[in-house]
């Protein structure tokens, strides 16, 4: 397997980062709806602190798709 190949596989290691992001997303959702059942009255700070969760771990995947696409650039550009 040459460079390209080592690459290639890097590439896709780093898109697998938008599972890590799904699956914290998800948790994250279950967990604010649950406090948001137990406690209704609380509901506008765990909706704040769930949107950040949320846009951090969105940005992790963001971060891995960019990674991704500039192995991927380079690969074709060599």
């Amino acid at each position: 397997m040459g460079v390209n190949g080592f690459v290639a596989i890097a590439a896709a290691i780093a898109a697998f980062t938008g599972i890590g992001a799904g699956i914290g997303i998800s948790i994250a959702t279950g967990k604010a709806s649950e406090a948001i059942s137990r406690q209704p009255e609380a509901s506008g700070k765990i909706m704040s602190v769930t949107l950040l969760g949320t846009a951090l771990s969105e940005a992790t995947a963001i971060y891995g798709f960019v990674i991704a696409l500039i192995l991927l650039l380079m690969k074709w550009a060599a």
